[in-house]
């Protein structure tokens, strides 16, 4: 499988866009990677704006002002698949989760999520973007990659694996670094 990584600026947005709004995707269209970029509970969006306008429109905001939010996979110059990666400090829900709080201090990029579209899962999408981001981070200078896959025995709907499978993480050589629910294991990765 041939992805393409480029991480998400301004003129790229409208190509996110693409894929939250694919079949198989609603998750996306609602949370817009702003989930875990929250903490608490959110305020009530304005008469007449709904809370996923209000999560795209505060991503957004996020992009225009250079954040590094993730990286969108292209075959050619079609998008196929998004994964939320930036620096832990970014993911403010991650610090109160009984299941990905921090393991220890170490400052750390998290791999939060990933979304394919349903046309294009099962060909090996998830596993592209992963490699794509060891490599990638290699190139950035990032120090250590941490992320909260899924480690279930049984086939688990697509909506569960918005996180990754333990298997495709270990594949690319990450190691569990703690386990505070049986099934959602953190792992880690120095790809320097």
């Amino acid at each position: 499988m041939k992805v393409t990584l480029r991480p998400l600026t301004p003129d790229r947005f409208a190509d996110l866009e693409t894929l939250f709004n694919a079949r198989g995707c609603s998750v996306a269209r609602g949370c817009w990677c702003m989930f875990y970029r929250q903490s608490g509970r959110s305020e009530c969006p304005d008469a007449g704006t709904s809370a996923a306008q209000r999560n795209r429109s505060e991503f957004k905001a996020l992009v225009a002002a250079g954040e590094p939010t993730g990286l969108i996979g292209y075959r050619g110059s079609t998008p196929v698949g998004w994964e939320s990666v930036a620096p832990r400090a970014q993911y403010a829900k991650l610090a109160r989760s009984p299941i990905m709080k921090p393991v220890d201090d170490t400052p750390v990029w998290s791999i939060v999520c990933f979304v394919v579209p349903q046309a294009h899962r099962g060909q090996g999408v998830a596993t592209a973007l992963l490699q794509g981001t060891v490599a990638w981070a290699k190139r950035a200078g990032i120090v250590l990659l941490e992320a909260y896959p899924v480690d279930k025995a049984a086939r688990s709907d697509d909506q569960d694996l918005w996180f990754g499978k333990l298997s495709m993480f270990s594949k690319a050589g990450f190691e569990e670094v703690a386990r505070r629910k049986p099934t959602r294991p953190v792992v880690r990765l120095r790809p320097v």
